[in-house]
């Protein structure tokens, strides 16, 4: 298991930015993909952006493509989330997420995601 915690989150007005940070610990980091979800007021969470274990692909899903940009730094345990031009659509609890697997192909299925942090809050106003 691992035990994954988000930062970062806070109000920004439309055409902000801001910058998502989850710090793990307790299983070797860069053996697994990483991705960021979503879950907005009464919808279900949704799929953002994923990136392989030695940060060579990345994966986004169409809303944010050109707008958000997921790194990591496995000599820090971290994964990031920078997110640019934001919407008020945006508004979300952001979660971060370790692949379940070591064998990861870019699904944006949450099922595929065996660990969750718990979420930090963005809110972005018109």
């Amino acid at each position: 298991q691992v035990q994954l915690v988000e930062s970062g989150g806070g109000l920004v007005q439309a055409g902000g930015s801001l910058r998502l940070s989850c710090a793990a610990s307790g299983r070797t980091f860069s053996s697994y993909a990483m991705g960021w979800f979503r879950q907005a007021p009464g919808k279900e969470r949704e799929f953002v952006a994923a990136i392989s274990r030695n940060g060579g692909s990345a994966y986004y899903t169409d809303s944010v493509k050109g707008r958000f940009t997921i790194s990591r730094d496995n000599a820090k345990n971290r994964v990031y989330l920078q997110m640019n031009s934001l919407k008020p659509e945006d508004t979300a609890v952001y979660y971060c997420a370790a692949a379940r697997y070591l064998f990861y192909s870019g699904s944006s299925s949450d099922a595929d995601f065996g660990s969750w942090g718990q979420g930090t809050q963005v809110t972005v106003s018109s």
